[in-house]
């Protein structure tokens, strides 16, 4: 019943910027909270950011703060991940997700509806 489809990535050097999409197919409570997360490979998957309904509500992963910027437009269905000052250590597959209820957890198994991802590299 909900679809995610993210799209953006790509390489980018150190210092460069990247905005990441994720287009949302499906009822709009399916989607009352939405976050991205990532992979490095070999690694587990760890929160980025994420966002409540109205966009009012954010909250970031220390690693990105001042440098990421969530957001979304509800009436194009679509979240976003606004990447600058990208870091080598940003280097991951990026997910986006979302969740039934309100609240933005940091944990994986709070959010219900996952995208495929997208790959991001960062070189130096």
């Amino acid at each position: 019943q909900v679809q995610l489809v993210e799209s953006g990535g790509g390489l980018v050097q150190a210092g460069g910027s990247l905005r990441l999409s994720c287009a949302v197919s499906g009822p709009s409570r399916s989607s009352n909270a939405m976050a991205w997360f990532r992979q490095p490979p070999g690694k587990e998957r760890e929160f980025v950011a994420g966002i409540n309904w109205s966009g009012i509500s954010t909250y970031y992963a220390s690693s990105v703060k001042g440098r990421f910027t969530i957001s979304r437009d509800n009436a194009k269905n679509t979240l976003y991940l606004q990447m600058n000052s990208l870091k080598p250590e940003d280097t991951a597959v990026y997910h986006c997700a979302a969740r039934l209820s309100v609240g933005i957890p940091t944990t994986r198994n709070e959010y219900h509806y996952w995208g495929q991802g997208t790959q991001v590299t960062v070189s130096s």
